[in-house]
């Protein structure tokens, strides 16, 4: 393993759930069924993306990201995504980027520091929080994945247990063939870097982005930890998405024309918080001690996702 990486954005860490295009669910019910393949069979027309296990001891709570790079010899158009998670594994993000790293490098809380402009942020692409799920875009709707295309996961782990287990990921990507057209689609994610909830108080945290013109959503969720009493995305004074449930919020998804169009122009998110600690309860990456407030969204046509502190969208 590579010597240990700390920055600001160690701590953007997420799982969205978003439905299949038939709005019958999200693939990993909690009634246990699903009908994610990703850790049986590769996609015939596409890639997998294969983590090495990694060893998490009782009661650790740790980050680490597994580099290498897509195993694409042209450019692909993906229509669904799948993967799957050993026991253990808290979520999954998997993000594109041009690192340097020999294929297969393992480290340890690892992360990107949002400075520097755009150029130097990864691109957030596919994310999960359950231990088997699937993404599925909208009919002619794809994520573009260029050929040799470098790309990193993060994956967040949590051992309940009294035994140290083996963690591990796969990712399933499913391609159009290559003599098909889709319209390029992507992420746009919100962090907020300022919460700060006193011991044994109420409080809040949220901001208001600007989205790109003409840009239609097909997927719209939240992510907050366990403080959080509430979640909500507007577009203006409508209400786009709502939840009470951190753990599990749902996703608001549409599949078909219309598609969702903010039109205020704006993605305004909020998250409430209840902080029954005895310690102040800040923006962080732990799951039992830190809190979360972020808006996820897929939409297209795209030519890069996007990523927004707070309420500022990076160039």
């Amino acid at each position: 393993m590579r010597p240990t990486r700390l920055s600001l954005a160690s701590t953007i860490v997420t799982g969205l759930v978003f439905a299949a295009c038939g709005g019958g669910g999200s693939a990993g019910d909690d009634d246990g069924t699903t009908d994610v393949d990703a850790g049986i069979e590769p996609p015939a027309e596409g890639f997998r993306i294969q983590t090495s296990p990694i060893m998490i001891m009782p009661g650790e709570e740790v980050t680490y990201c597994y580099y290498t790079t897509v195993p694409t010899t042209r450019t692909m158009g993906i229509k669904r995504w799948s993967s799957t998670m050993t026991p253990g594994s808290h979520h999954l993000i998997l993000f594109f980027d041009n690192h340097s790293e020999p294929d297969g490098t393992v480290t340890r809380d690892c992360g990107f520091a949002p400075s520097g402009g755009g150029a130097s942020l990864p691109f957030w692409t596919y994310s999960a929080q359950s231990p088997v799920q699937e993404a599925v875009m909208p009919a002619g709707i794809g994520m573009t994945v260029n050929a040799g295309q470098k790309a990193f996961v993060q994956m967040h782990y949590l051992n309940t247990t009294e035994a140290p287990i083996m963690a591990s990921v796969t990712i399933d990507a499913e391609a159009y063939a290559a003599a098909d057209t889709f319209t390029p689609a992507a992420a746009y994610v919100t962090y907020n870097t300022q919460i700060n909830v006193p011991a044994n108080s109420t409080g809040n945290a949220g901001g208001n982005c600007a989205v790109p013109a003409g840009a239609k959503f097909f997927a719209m969720s939240t992510h907050a930890h366990q403080f959080a009493t509430r979640t909500e995305v507007k577009d203006g004074a409508s209400m786009v998405f709502e939840s009470t449930n951190w753990e599990h919020p749902g996703t608001a998804t549409w599949t078909t024309d219309p598609f969702y169009t903010f039109a205020s122009g704006r993605i305004t998110y909020r998250c409430d918080y209840n902080n029954t600690s005895g310690a102040a309860v800040r923006t962080g990456n732990s799951a039992k001690t830190d809190e979360m407030c972020m808006a996820v969204g897929y939409y297209f046509p795209a030519t890069a996702p996007k990523f927004c502190i707070n309420s500022f969208v990076i160039p």
